[in-house]
């Protein structure tokens, strides 16, 4: 289960790669643009605003993020990324930090490409930061003595990686796309007394989340938060720095 209003807390910082990746897009007059993996439809709702002349098509997997999504305006609907292919309009396809929970996503590109027209745009932005000591130290912990039992059949002990710039490049390019792809680390400037722990809540942690019933979550992240304490110290001003890679690919299918 996913939490919109634990999300939506940095939703500015969240924001940015978003804006970044639709900046790339080079589309005038889509017919249709889908948001995969709309999430709460706070910026699918900056997709409609960029074209308002095109049907705009959002789903998400989780119940939660779609009602938040409608609470937008949007008309989202539950589906699941590998039940979907591109409408024979759809002139833009936006999958804005998603397919990380897709293992097996490198796969489904191609079909999707395959079944966009000519002309169609491909906007993917995923986080690159599974080897950041935010995510090393959630692993290690949930491999301890004292969690191994509880986590390991969740899959928490399994290191999500996606590709780097070049693996996504090689992907869509075989696929008939011109593809500009790169990434980028943001430095987040973050506040509070456990801002790190925060931030992880509303995305890394939620299988730990869906796994542990309420008092098993709230001493993991008791036992968590000095440890992401240390790795992310707090300056004298209160600000904690937390580096965050992103991956970015924008392919344009050749008419």
């Amino acid at each position: 289960m996913w939490d919109p209003d634990k999300y939506l807390a940095f939703d500015d910082l969240r924001a940015r790669p978003f804006f970044d990746l639709m900046g790339r897009v080079g589309a005038d007059q889509p017919r249709r643009v889908v948001d995969v993996g709309c999430g709460p439809g706070n910026l699918t709702v900056t997709l409609a605003q960029r074209w308002p002349g095109a049907a705009l098509e959002a789903f998400d997997s989780s119940p939660e993020m779609v009602a938040a999504a409608r609470e937008h305006g949007i008309a989202a609907t539950v589906a699941d990324v590998h039940d979907w292919r591109p409408a024979p309009d759809t002139d833009v396809v936006v999958t804005n930090a998603v397919l990380q929970w897709v293992p097996d996503h490198l796969a489904l590109l191609p079909d999707w490409v395959a079944a966009l027209p000519g002309g169609a745009w491909l906007a993917i932005q995923v986080p690159g930061n599974f080897d950041a000591p935010s995510h090393v130290t959630i692993r290690e912990l949930a491999r301890s003595q004292r969690w191994r039992q509880r986590l390991g059949a969740a899959g928490i002990l399994d290191r999500q990686a996606v590709p780097d710039p070049a693996g996504y490049a090689a992907v869509l390019t075989a696929a008939g796309c011109r593809v500009d792809a790169w990434e980028t680390t943001y430095l987040q400037p973050l506040t509070g007394a456990d801002p790190v722990l925060e931030w992880v809540t509303g995305t890394a942690l939620r299988p730990i989340r869906d796994a542990l019933d309420d008092a098993e979550w709230q001493r993991f992240r008791a036992e968590l938060a000095p440890l992401l304490r240390t790795a992310y110290p707090r300056e004298e001003d209160g600000t904690t720095w937390l580096p965050f890679r992103r991956v970015f690919a924008v392919a344009h299918k050749a008419e």
